[in-house]
């Protein structure tokens, strides 16, 4: 099983911009330096406290400072830009970062990204369906690409400006061949929209703030729809991402983890639960879909989506949600504000230097995968 990293960087508002993108880069050159397989990078536009606006700049900054960590988009919001831009700035750092990108992509949750940008009243599922339609087309046609799907609003093509001779009329192409890995994050329990990624063989990434019980739902829809594009579900293409914290001793880590006002972990939950109550989307959290909007208190949030403790028993947990969830490819290990940096340096180095190889000793497999 890999470890990887992944990042909607929740962090208070008071808190100085610059700073907190210093330390969300470090976060990532560390788990670099700790072996990590990626790092997933989320992107909001209109957030004060997840506060990276576009998440391919962002990991830009980090391809030289970097080794072997694939760097990863989650998300890019493809109903805010046009696909064009998408692909080719996509196909830009796949060559900078030597291959070492992953797209993950999505329509964009946040509705005053939407208002912002003057698509709120639109159907945003349906603008995302059509420009990953014509991405994929971008990198697979040469010119003059004639890209014109019925029913999409996007249209690609250089029947009046091409100059070929000159370069001109040209989009760029990724260097990965045939594309870089797509990777979706899934947040509903049974989501449907994993089928259509089986499908289309892209790959899930289950949320860091969905219950346990209802991973396996990702995984039976994803099989599903890799079934009725007549294929097999490859389980090293299974991301699944948790809230952890690993600490030394006992009670730092309920202390850090759990319970303390000024644990991150509290604040990152407390702002999703009210993010997801607003709109609408507590059944996120939920272990029932009946469960009652007021039994969905911060307290239920925690004791149900963080798992904390020393290296003995965060593995116990984890293979714990294995068993629960059936096998996956990797465990994404999600990333807050530092409010202790020692303390969060410390629990990414006692997850890749611990607790991996103890849960993949446990479950019998190497840490890396022949899908690698």
């Amino acid at each position: 099983m890999r470890l990887g990293y992944f990042t909607m960087p929740v962090h208070p508002m008071g808190r100085d911009w610059s700073q907190t993108l210093r330390e969300d880069r470090e976060a990532i050159i560390l788990a670099d330096k700790l072996g990590f397989h990626d790092a997933f990078v989320g992107e909001h536009l209109t957030d004060t406290c997840e506060n990276i606006t576009n998440s391919m700049m962002f990991l830009a900054t980090l391809i030289h400072d970097t080794k072997t960590i694939k760097l990863a988009t989650g998300t890019t919001n493809l109903a805010q830009m046009r696909p064009v831009v998408v692909a080719v700035n996509a196909a830009m750092f796949d060559h900078l970062s030597q291959g070492r990108f992953v797209m993950g992509i999505s329509a964009g949750a946040l509705t005053s990204d939407s208002e912002a940008i003057g698509i709120l009243d639109l159907d945003r599922n349906k603008i995302f369906a059509e420009a990953i339609d014509v991405i994929l087309a971008v990198w697979e046609r040469d010119p003059p690409y004639n890209i014109d799907f019925p029913d999409n609003r996007f249209k690609v093509g250089f029947a009046r400006t091409a100059a070929l001779e000159l370069g001109v009329g040209i989009l760029a192409k990724p260097l990965q061949k045939p594309r870089p890995e797509i990777v979706g994050t899934v947040v509903a329990p049974f989501s449907p929209g994993v089928v259509l990624m089986g499908k289309r063989d892209f790959h899930p990434l289950s949320a860091n703030f969905l219950l346990a019980k209802h991973l396996k739902s990702h995984w039976a829809n994803y099989a599903k729809g890799k079934a009725e594009a007549g294929a097999k579900a490859n389980i090293a293409d299974w991301r699944v991402a948790r809230t952890i914290f690993v600490a030394d001793d006992d009670k730092a880590a309920k202390r850090y983890g759990h319970s303390d006002a000024n644990s991150p972990y509290r604040f990152y939950f407390e702002q999703m639960r009210a993010k997801m109550k607003r709109g609408n989307r507590l059944y996120v959290f939920k272990s029932y879909k009946e469960q009652p909007d007021d039994e969905i208190t911060d307290d239920y949030v925690m004791d149900n989506c963080v798992t904390f403790g020393t290296v003995n028993k965060v593995v116990d947990e984890i293979l714990k949600i294995r068993e629960e969830t059936g096998d996956f490819g990797e465990l994404v290990y999600a990333g807050l504000d530092w409010v202790d940096p020692t303390l969060a340096r410390r629990s990414m180095q006692l997850m890749a230097e611990e607790v991996m190889p103890r849960v993949n000793a446990a479950i019998g497999k190497p840490a890396k995968t022949a899908a690698e």
